[in-house]
């Protein structure tokens, strides 16, 4: 999102503007992880006893090697294997992903959103036009319970709050240890149990040094993790779920 925005504003984008613009995401929009569906509903979710049933029906693979011109050859160590999200499942059906976007009262953001929307590209492969999505049909305003009636949305709330029933999946990271971040407190969610893992990512500061630096690493459960009570979450930045900052 906020790769789309910056160069919507200017096409010759800057480190400086997409610093600018992501500080800009991270304070006024908000973000569920976003999940394979056919049609409307999540049949089948990538964890637990549906797994492989998950893997076969929505993944697909795709293998590319790179070439040395002076040898007309493939160069040496350079096969490699991208995993990716089916268009269409095994069984022929559209594959639509689902999700939420919240945005602040006021956002101040330059984003058209279905326009928006229809020209983002998600993960990685991207110069190779690889995740590529469009909008299905008009957005719809998110009323109700999510995820099939899962979570519910508390209203009047920034960040946005979720609650969670007893023995619920988390359907995203969430915190399982705490951080300070310059003076905000990042607190994790408890009473959770499944498996963990730190969360990386890889950030560009600069025009051409693509992905040099490392974010932070923050220890969180993996999404499919069970809460054992009713539980509410916060949405932090990244879409990682952490507790609430009065618990």
């Amino acid at each position: 999102m906020t790769a789309r925005l910056a160069r919507d504003i200017r096409l010759a984008a800057t480190a400086t503007d997409y610093h600018r613009i992501g500080n800009q995401v991270d304070e006024q929009l908000a973000f569920s992880y976003f999940y394979p569906v056919i049609g409307e509903k999540i049949g089948v979710w990538p964890w637990g006893e549906t797994a492989d049933e998950f893997s076969w029906r929505y993944l697909g693979t795709y293998a590319a090697t790179a070439l040395d011109c002076t040898r007309n050859a493939a160069t040496e160590g350079s096969l490699h294997e991208a995993e990716f999200i089916a268009p269409v499942t095994r069984d022929g059906d559209q594959v639509n992903l689902i999700g939420y976007i919240f945005e602040q009262e006021g956002c101040q953001l330059p984003w058209k959103e279905k326009e928006t929307l229809n020209r983002l590209q998600l993960g990685g492969e991207r110069t190779y036009g690889w995740g590529r999505v469009e909008s299905v049909g008009e957005l719809q305003p998110c009323e109700g319970p999510l995820f099939g009636g899962q979570y519910t949305v508390e209203p009047d709330t920034w960040p946005p709050v979720l609650t969670a029933g007893e023995n619920v999946r988390l359907l995203a990271h969430a915190l399982a240890a705490g951080f300070d971040d310059n003076g905000a407190i990042h607190q994790a969610v408890r009473n959770v149990q499944g498996q963990i893992e730190p969360l990386v990512g890889r950030e560009t500061v600069s025009h051409n040094r693509f992905g040099i630096r490392h974010s932070p690493a923050r220890i969180c459960y993996v999404p499919g993790a069970h809460v054992k009570e009713k539980t509410q979450v916060q949405i932090g930045p990244f879409g990682i779920w952490e507790a609430m900052d009065d618990i």
